[in-house]
């Protein structure tokens, strides 16, 4: 059998990570039937093309910044476990801020109140406030990011500092034990340490897929975070990683 072209074994590495979510150099050198330091060029070209991202040991898919609606109909019984679990969280009254992701939508649309401030940067996730009982929201203006339809800028920071909060409930891209959590887009970043930096606690929801992964900018430092919520109970070995660093439910 003739070897592989490079576009060949870009396309199979590709198929890999379709497959199996992750490309490790010794099993696909195996697969290809080539050496670990050809997987690595290629890997190296993929990387250039913004198709991978590679990580020690081999590749994963980029996180890239997605619509709203994209995100919403990803791991959506993850997302309502974690709501399940942040709702006691929320006052029934007060002010409280939520950011631009899904998972904090997914605990939005199960609010009941008696008269609670809802402070986002989400178009999607200050309607879904406003259709619940004894909740009213205020959306965070700004410069409107078109791939995540969130606001950010100056505008929305100087507004997000403007309120103080009982609580602020946030998401990640990604979750990384050494980085800490991080985000596709750097301006969704400085939004965020706005309503931590006013909010008297500070909840990260993220689903369990976002563990152990890197995504372009660090977020918010642990320091900042008060609890961590995934839909895992909170024995489980994948949260060992965590619980020196922040409290896990």
């Amino acid at each position: 059998m003739p070897p592989l072209l490079g576009a060949e074994r870009r396309e199979l590495l590709m198929s890999i990570l379709g497959r199996a979510g992750v490309i490790r150099l010794d099993t696909a050198a195996e697969e290809l039937g080539v050496s670990v330091m050809t997987v690595r060029r290629d890997l190296g070209d993929l990387e250039a093309e913004g198709l991978v991202r590679r990580v020690r040991g081999g590749a994963v898919a980029p996180i890239l910044p997605e619509p709203f609606g994209a995100r919403a109909a990803s791991r959506s019984t993850a997302k309502g476990e974690i709501a399940r679990k942040a709702l006691p969280l929320v006052p029934a009254q007060g002010a409280v801020a939520f950011d631009a992701s899904t998972t904090s939508g997914a605990l939005l649309t199960a609010l009941d109140a008696r008269d609670l401030l809802v402070c986002t940067n989400s178009v999607e996730n200050a309607a879904a406030a406003r259709r619940r009982p004894g909740v009213r929201s205020v959306l965070v203006g700004g410069e409107l990011e078109e791939t995540t339809g969130s606001f950010v800028g100056p505008i929305a920071h100087l507004a997000a500092r403007s309120l103080s909060y009982a609580v602020f409930f946030t998401s990640a891209s990604a979750v990384d034990a050494e980085f800490g959590p991080s985000e596709a887009s750097l301006a969704e970043v400085e939004v965020k340490r706005c309503f931590a930096d006013q909010s008297d606690r500070t909840v990260l929801l993220v689903d369990a897929s976002k563990l152990g992964l890197r995504a372009l900018a660090r977020g918010l430092d642990w320091a900042a975070i008060d609890l961590l919520i995934t839909e895992l109970s909170p024995s489980d070995a994948r949260l060992d990683p965590y619980r020196d660093l922040v409290e896990v439910l």
